[in-house]
């Protein structure tokens, strides 16, 4: 049986709603957690940023009609071989194609942006999508140091670990429109947001989207247990401080109006395929890909045909195997173990599915096979 999971808790919030609200998910099928989506919208060789978009609205299509709980989009920058550099707008386009999906960012990149900012962007996409939005956070600059320093304006980048958590204090504030009086901020409102169902006339619901962070490391994972919120980890690209970052997850977790025990989950590529050979060519495929970023080299995905005749050096095809070896990939059967054993290890309370392929029907076939694999049903809204 599943585990209760932890992400609602049982008071309520500062608007009456339940605490936790969306957070955690439904448990489908025979899968052991909810099972969610993170799309890169990565862009293959041969094929167009729209392209890798309009697969994202397919993907966010099959993840709502076969029971997905949430489907989220990350920040990256100067990168050709991934389309997601303008998380917000690509929700925006997301909600007009759903009803029910959670969407979110995983995540925005909070020390490129000022909070103000994402505050008017999510308060806008909630907005659109009331009582389904996540906002989830990172404090890596989602790319090289050069590209950083461009989106800041600033040769300073301060991502010092002391900056972040003023910097989330400060979002927040705005988020719940609640800096005290004689604060600088006082009289600055985040629009759309809490503000407008506090004037007079006013009619508009005071919900916010989920607050969320995220990270590769323990620093995050402390920060979200010290203030009650939810946490979820990058396993798909640092396997090795899963557990580690998890566990210190959990001992640093308080209670809050948010949640009044511990939530995470955690991101995990995964790609299913009738032909587990199928899967390894367009794994392999993601792996050079990574391996090119990885060496100053980015670029688009490269075909399987590509990857396949690349003449790796022992050091590249060291790095190659070890990157592959953190992919669960081959048929649904194999997927649908390597998901289970996952969640087994770490404990995780949800696993956020990213499939690593260079073909877009491969990616989006592989959400189905796993929601078969797990006996999910055809259509929820059928249902």
């Amino acid at each position: 049986m599943a585990r209760d999971g932890g992400g609602n808790g049982t008071g309520t919030d500062r608007d009456g709603r339940p605490a936790g609200q969306g957070i955690r998910g439904p448990v489908r099928g025979t899968a052991p957690v909810p099972l969610s989506v993170l799309d890169l919208a990565g862009v293959g060789a041969g094929l167009t940023a729209g392209d890798a978009l309009r697969n994202s609205v397919e993907i966010a299509r099959t993840a709502e009609a076969r029971g997905y709980h949430r489907m989220w989009v990350a920040e990256h920058h100067s990168m050709p071989g991934v389309a997601s550099s303008s998380p917000a707008v690509i929700l925006a386009h997301l909600a007009a194609f759903t009803r029910t999906l959670r969407l979110g960012s995983g995540g925005v990149m909070l020390p490129n942006h000022a909070p103000l900012v994402i505050a008017e962007q999510f308060g806008t996409l909630e907005a659109l999508a009331p009582g389904r939005i996540d906002l989830g956070l990172g404090r890596a600059p989602g790319t090289d140091g050069a590209t950083a320093a461009a989106l800041r304006r600033t040769e300073s980048l301060h991502e010092g670990a002391d900056e972040f958590p003023q910097q989330l204090a400060e979002l927040v504030r705005f988020l719940d429109d609640d800096f005290p009086a004689g604060h600088r901020y006082a009289r600055i409102h985040a629009v759309p947001g809490p503000v407008q169902g506090s004037t007079a006339g006013g009619v508009q619901s005071a919900g916010r989207p989920s607050v969320w962070l995220l990270g590769s490391s323990g620093f995050s994972a402390q920060l979200a247990g010290a203030l009650g919120l939810p946490f979820s980890f990058a396993h798909h690209f640092s396997a090795a401080n899963t557990v580690p970052a998890l566990a210190l997850y959990r001992e640093s977790f308080r209670p809050s109006e948010i949640l009044d025990r511990p939530y995470a989950s955690i991101g995990v590529a995964a790609l299913a395929t009738e032909d587990p050979e199928q899967a390894r060519r367009q794994v392999l495929a993601g792996a050079l890909g990574m391996l090119r970023l990885r060496t100053g080299r980015p670029g688009l995905i490269p075909t399987p045909e590509e990857a396949a005749a690349h003449p790796f050096s022992p050091m590249e095809r060291e790095f190659v195997d070890s990157w592959m070896a953190n992919i669960v990939h081959g048929d649904p059967r194999t997927v649908r173990a390597g998901l289970d054993a996952l969640v087994e290890r770490t404990g995780a309370d949800e696993l956020v599915i990213t499939a690593n392929a260079h073909t877009p029907a491969v990616r989006l076939r592989s959400y189905d096979l796993i929601a078969d694999a797990y006996g999910f049903p055809k259509d929820i809204a059928a249902g």
